[in-house]
């Protein structure tokens, strides 16, 4: 039989605050019109004072581990996808490790953006598949609202807080994480960035984003990987049960599925509720599928994402 990696449970985490386009617009030029028609986003969450990557990450796997099942002290490597931690160091996966109660682990962070859950997917399914454990965590976190300007309402109405997280378990037999691809191209590296860091100005910086460019990259990249990954996993797009996206925009969204061929009924949206997470979109939207019963055993699940490097990337999982 061979080795993958199931997944056991899932679970996510939101700010308290949430947020109104209406609420946005009383400090905000812009419009409750304006940001649906250009994004399908109607309310997204804001971290409060205490609230952080790491806070958020921790309620989220807990709720993961309940639903699997799973003791903490069994998790045996931690994987946080971020770019917005609570330290430069140490990673805020070892502060998720130590909230949890965990002695001792792997517990380490990935950044690749809006792509870094996927990112933290693939090298967990290679570590559980090599044998180095056999349980674990693997984390979308992020506070954006921290690194946001506030006064470009261009980019400031598309992004929210939150976590998502998922327990996988070693295990044989044919459920699991088929295949994963992923992809970097830093020549794009102005179409989407923030404009600071700690080697360049001292500074955390603010976000910065060409959004058409982001746009015509993100359908195509989307589609190309998602047939790639298919074809890794020697299925098409006619097997496919749902596709979980990166919830950046609703146009985004939509267009891709046309490129594909796919139903609009196959796509799992919350960027209306959540804004744009960016490394924990696909887990929260995830959790929401799962939770509200549309993906059941059995179904093939796909996962997609494109984020600011650009890196882009998908997962095919038999649930």
């Amino acid at each position: 039989m061979t080795r993958r990696s199931v997944i056991a449970g899932v679970g996510s985490a939101l700010p308290k605050r949430c947020v109104t386009n209406a609420e946005l617009a009383e400090t905000v030029d812009t419009t409750d019109e304006w940001i649906v028609e250009r994004t399908g986003i109607r309310t997204r969450y804001i971290a409060a004072d205490g609230e952080t990557t790491a806070t958020l990450a921790t309620e989220a796997c807990r709720k993961a581990l309940e639903h699997a099942g799973v003791a903490a002290k069994d998790i045996g490597l931690i994987v946080l996808a971020t770019a917005t931690p609570d330290q430069t160091f140490p990673s805020s996966a070892t502060k998720v490790q130590a909230a949890l109660g965990i002695d001792d682990c792997v517990a380490f962070d990935v950044h690749a953006v809006c792509t870094g859950f996927l990112y933290a997917l693939s090298v967990a399914d290679s570590m559980l598949k090599s044998g180095m454990a056999t349980k674990a965590l693997v984390i979308g976190a992020e506070t954006f609202s921290r690194i946001l300007d506030w006064e470009d309402r261009g980019t400031c109405v598309l992004f929210g807080d939150g976590a998502g997280a998922l327990v996988l378990t070693a295990e044989e037999g044919e459920q699991g994480i088929l295949a994963t691809r992923l992809h970097a191209d830093g020549r794009h590296n102005d179409l989407l960035y923030v404009d600071g860091g700690a080697s360049t100005t001292g500074t955390v910086g603010k976000l910065r984003m060409k959004g058409p460019e982001v746009f015509k990259h993100a359908v195509t990249n989307l589609a190309a990987v998602l047939g790639e990954t298919l074809a890794a996993a020697d299925l098409s797009i006619a097997d496919v049960d749902w596709v979980v996206p990166h919830q950046a925009n609703a146009r985004i969204l939509d267009a891709t599925a046309r490129k594909l061929g796919l139903s609009p009924d196959k796509v799992v949206v919350t960027v209306d509720q959540h804004a744009n997470t960016s490394a924990a979109s696909v887990p929260l939207a995830l959790d929401t599928a799962v939770k509200d019963g549309r993906i059941k055993a059995g179904d093939l699940v796909v996962l997609e994402a494109m984020g600011g490097g650009f890196t882009w990337g998908a997962a095919a999982i038999r649930w």
